[in-house]
């Protein structure tokens, strides 16, 4: 009897690895089993162009020849941090006043992960706003894209203005 290829099924895990310059990476099922391959297209159609190694993640999968492959990324929590897990730009400030700050929508300048860092421009406004490899880790995300939407909240920080969160513009529609 052959098995059959086209169920899809729904699996929880964590991101084991992702690369959007390859384009792909892997997730791991809480349930255990081989590991799922999770292309940028699934990822692009959930509105992200990445992920952070260690998030929590719902997905549908299906069984092909090759293997188990997510179709459908239902949801993504960011990777755990300890409470103690604060960027040194933002120790001084007041944590309360930082989740108060609206949501701003945002483009991407440009970002090098390689690098840790990269700017992006708030709607409506010309100044810079710097990007932190950390807060897109903090925020579920590994890299960013020229060009990407996202929204973020943005603060004054020792450095100048700085973004605290960032969250894909389609996540940050849906909330």
């Amino acid at each position: 009897m052959a098995e059959d290829l086209s169920s899809v099924y729904q699996v929880r895990g964590r991101v084991k690895w992702f690369d959007p310059s390859k384009g792909y990476g892997f997730v791991v099922s809480d349930a255990g089993g081989t590991d799922i391959l999770l292309h940028v297209n699934v990822l692009r159609n959930f509105g992200q162009s990445s992920v952070a190694d260690g998030a929590l993640i719902e997905i549908s999968t299906h069984r092909t020849e090759r293997g188990v492959q997510a179709v459908e990324v239902i949801s993504i929590v960011p990777p755990e941090r300890s409470e103690n897990a604060v960027l040194s730009d933002f120790a001084e400030l007041d944590q309360d006043a930082i989740r108060l700050a609206p949501m701003e929508p945002a483009r991407v300048k440009w970002f090098d992960k390689g690098k840790g860092f990269g700017f992006a421009n708030v709607f409506g406004r010309s100044e810079d706003v710097f990007l932190h490899i950390e807060v897109l880790r903090q925020s579920g995300l590994s890299d960013l894209q020229p060009g990407e939407a996202l929204a973020m909240r943005v603060i004054d920080g020792k450095r100048g203005r700085m973004a605290a969160e960032v969250l894909a513009w389609e996540a940050a529609i849906k909330d």
